[in-house]
C-alpha cells in the first residue's frame, strides 16, 4: 500500500528534461559534505540560465540550493541503507525536485506522524510554534523546522510518497518539492 502526504499533483513525473544524480553508499559514506556539494552543483546548474542578472542568479542559486540541501540532508540523516536518487527539472517558472531513498519502518512511522502535523494548518504559524518548542527544549528530534521554513518563507510545496515495505525492513520514500523560479530573460 502506498501512502501520500502533501500535494498530490507534485507526486507525478518531473517531466522530460530531468537531471538525475545518484548518491551511492561506499567507502566514503554519505555525509553532510556530500549534501552540500550535491546541492551546490544542482543550484549552480539551475542558476546558470539567470547569469545575465546578478540578483536573479544569486536568488535562484540560493533558493534552489537551500531546498535541495534540505531534501538531501533529510534523506541522508533518516535513510536506511541504499542509494539516494536526486531528480531535478525546471519547467516554465518552477524548479521541481524528487529525492528517493529508503527508510526503516520506525522512521517512516515517526515521519508520517510529523507530516500529519506540518501539512495541516498555516506553515508560518507552525514554524513559530516549532521554534518556540525548540527554544524550550520541548520539541523532539525531527522537528520539521527546515521543511516549515521552506513552506513558510520560500513558498515551497511538498509531497511525500511512502511505498509498501511490508516484505522488507526498508520502505521506499519519495519526496517531491517545487518552488517558483522566475522566467529567464533571453
Amino acid at each position: 500500500m502506498t501512502t501520500l502526504y502533501g500535494m498530490a499533483d507534485l507526486a507525478i513525473g518531473t517531466g522530460e528534461n530531468v537531471t538525475t544524480l545518484r548518491l551511492f553508499e561506499g567507502p566514503l559514506d554519505l555525509s553532510w559534505k556530500h549534501c552540500a556539494m550535491t546541492s551546490d552543483f544542482v543550484a549552480e546548474f539551475v542558476a546558470l540560465r539567470y547569469r545575465t542578472s546578478r540578483n536573479l542568479y544569486k536568488e535562484v542559486r540560493h533558493n534552489v540550493g537551500y531546498l535541495t540541501n534540505e531534501l538531501i540532508e533529510n534523506a541522508v540523516k533518516f535513510r536506511a541503507s541504499g542509494e539516494i536518487v536526486v531528480e531535478t527539472a525546471v519547467a516554465s517558472n518552477a524548479f521541481r525536485a524528487k529525492v528517493s531513498n529508503f527508510v526503516d519502518k520506525e522512521t517512516a512511522r515517526r515521519f508520517q506522524h510529523l507530516l500529519s502535523e506540518i501539512t495541516t494548518g498555516d506553515p508560518g504559524e507552525l514554524l513559530i510554534k516549532r521554534i518556540e518548542e525548540n527554544a524550550l527544549g520541548a520539541s523532539p528530534g525531527g522537528s520539521g523546522l527546515g521543511l516549515l521554513t521552506l513552506m513558510s518563507d520560500y513558498g515551497a510545496h511538498f509531497a511525500w510518497v511512502f511505498g509498501s515495505g511490508e516484505k522488507e525492513s526498508r520502505i521506499p520514500l519519495e519526496t517531491y518539492a517545487s518552488i517558483t523560479v522566475p522566467e529567464p530573460s533571453n
